[in-house]
């Protein structure tokens, strides 16, 4: 606003303690700021600033004048800075949380299509395996595969069915029998995914039938990937997304586990804080992100 220009120009001549400086920094001429700061010295009917051969430094009036005003100066600007980012879909910062394993995968061919589409959206992306919570980490929105979920005090959209299965390297069952029913399954070598400690729970399902299975406690990672190289290498049966293990399988390196059994699927979804609305910036990701997926015929990575 040109109203605060004059308490712009004086804050920044008293961080620079030279008018020159505050000129160049500010982009206008010496002449200027030695006008604009007599005139904010008229109005005050104090003196600001102690002018000396060498430097330039505040009186007492405009140390007060400068710790008052540098705070709500910042703040004013925060709330410029925020609306204006709210209200131009098409420009601003965007801080985005993804997984691991679905960003390396997925976010370098987003990444590149986005800002070919919206060059002038900064893109901050942060890669994690953890569920952030995504107010107390002042993130924009979140990619997530994941259970259908439960938490009501955030915005969740979901995109599409990530499909899952269970998996194995044929060298495994060299060593182990095959399993032919869920039952079947020897818990020390099935190999737990979660952030807690916890063994994770595989529930199969063919027709009616539903059978749990309860994962042992021998290998417990948060990190699909590593636990797919596991298996690979026929340390143990995993149960994880499709995009892991595409090539895997194609390549004969892993081979499904009770293959008439089936998994229910994850989901991939976007989910926000609480917003009242939703901030168009984020819109624009959000249905673009959905839009890519459709043009890339589904989740299939």
């Amino acid at each position: 606003m040109q109203d605060l220009k004059p308490i712009r120009v004086f804050l920044e001549v008293a961080r620079l303690e030279s008018f020159a400086a505050a000129a160049k920094a500010l982009r206008i001429t010496p002449a200027s700021v030695t006008r604009i700061i007599a005139k904010l010295e008229e109005e005050f009917g104090h003196q600001l600033l102690v002018r000396t051969t060498r430097q330039v430094g505040l009186t007492s009036t405009g140390a007060l004048v400068a710790a008052r005003y540098r705070p709500l100066l910042e703040a004013f600007d925060r709330v410029e800075r925020d609306l204006e980012r709210e209200m131009q879909p098409h420009r601003g910062r965007l801080s985005v949380n993804a997984p691991m394993s679905l960003g390396l995968r997925v976010l370098p061919r987003l990444i590149d299509s986005f800002r070919m589409a919206y060059p002038n959206i900064d893109l901050n992306m942060r890669l994690t395996d953890q569920l952030v919570d995504i107010v107390s980490e002042s993130c924009d929105l979140a990619i997530r595969v994941s259970a259908p979920p439960v938490d009501k005090s955030t915005i969740w959209r979901k995109l599409c069915k990530v499909p899952v299965r269970a998996v194995a390297a044929p060298a495994l069952f060299e060593r182990y029998p095959r399993p032919r029913t869920p039952e079947d399954l020897d818990p020390q070598i099935c190999l737990s995914y979660g952030e807690e400690d916890v063994p994770e729970v595989w529930n199969f399902e063919k027709g009616a039938l539903k059978r749990p299975v309860a994962t042992g406690a021998r290998v417990h990672s948060n990190n699909g990937d590593l636990l797919f190289e596991l298996a690979q290498a026929g340390l143990g049966i995993v149960v994880l997304p499709e995009f892991h293990m595409g090539q895997g399988l194609a390549e004969g390196r892993v081979e499904e586990v009770l293959p008439d059994w089936s998994l229910p699927p994850l989901w991939l979804s976007l989910y926000y804080p609480p917003y009242e609305a939703l901030p168009p910036l984020v819109a624009t990701f959000a249905d673009f992100f959905e839009a890519f997926l459709a043009d890339m015929g589904g989740f299939d990575f």
